[in-house]
């Protein structure tokens, strides 16, 4: 009877005692408390991506009388011939061929030639074009498109993987929007940013739970950043769970009811 009265206040206090630890508080899961504090610095980190060597562009031209406009257009992938339609698509977009940025920071524009355009944003490429344009066709509309701006979200999210982004712009909650958001297993207030400019590597952690993320630099994502989600502490510990606990726990609650049932 002496090891039931141990045992029983024993099994109390351990229940109540994982109760306790499995309790989270609203402000370890919830995203950016306080954003009413900084909803006048939302966007003022939000700076054009620039156009760099390297760097693989689609321009259009567009005009009024289009015809005029085609002599500065690229061929699009597989356009007909001979009569039969050999056009590509993307996501249900012609695919076009794309000028590649070189070491000079220069692309080969059809019939102006070499253009510089490294450094500029696409706003500003698009303008510089509409620009030297207008001495050849009325009103041209030029729209400019940086294909290979990646971002890679890792770690505890629901799914992992490289995205394309087609605006040039993204946001850190946005790339976990993409990534099918954070799993509960990662930790919120750590997200870990990997940026690399100008040959140079640098990185951040941000706290995801705090509103002042939007007044950093690594809120809004660069070309070919890296995100990682690092697992929060229960999840480490699971990772290096004993494969037999599950057996030692079965096998103590069997030591522990036959000891009840033979002091009873």
């Amino acid at each position: 009877m002496k090891l039931v009265h141990y045992i029983k206040p024993a099994l109390l206090a351990l229940v109540v005692g994982v109760l306790i630890t499995s309790c989270v508080s609203r402000e370890d899961i919830v995203y950016l408390h306080n954003l009413e504090k900084t909803e006048a610095l939302q966007g003022t980190n939000k700076v054009p991506e620039a156009i760099k060597p390297k760097d693989l562009l689609t321009i259009s031209v567009a005009a009024p009388e289009q015809v005029a406009a085609l002599p500065y257009n690229l061929p699009v992938v597989g356009a007909p011939m001979n009569g039969i339609d050999m056009s590509m698509s993307v996501n249900g977009r012609q695919q076009m061929q794309t000028y590649l940025v070189n070491s000079e920071g220069n692309i080969q524009f059809p019939q102006l030639g070499a253009v510089e355009v490294a450094g500029l944003s696409r706003e500003e490429v698009s303008k510089k074009l509409e620009g030297i344009l207008t001495d050849y066709i009325k009103d041209p509309l030029v729209t400019v498109r940086i294909e290979n701006f990646e971002i890679s979200v890792l770690g505890e999210v629901n799914r992992p993987g490289t995205f394309d982004i087609e605006d040039g712009y993204v946001s850190l909650p946005q790339a976990l929007g993409m990534a099918g958001d954070m799993s509960i297993y990662g930790r919120r207030d750590n997200v870990l940013v990997v940026r690399e400019e100008n040959g140079e590597k640098t990185h951040a952690y941000l706290d995801l739970t705090d509103s002042a993320i939007t007044e950093s630099p690594y809120y809004y994502l660069k070309q070919n950043d890296v995100v990682y989600i690092e697992p929060n502490r229960p999840q480490r510990q699971s990772a290096s769970y004993n494969r037999n606990a599950s057996v030692y726990i079965s096998i103590a609650s069997v030591i522990v009811s036959l000891a009840v049932l033979i002091t009873r």
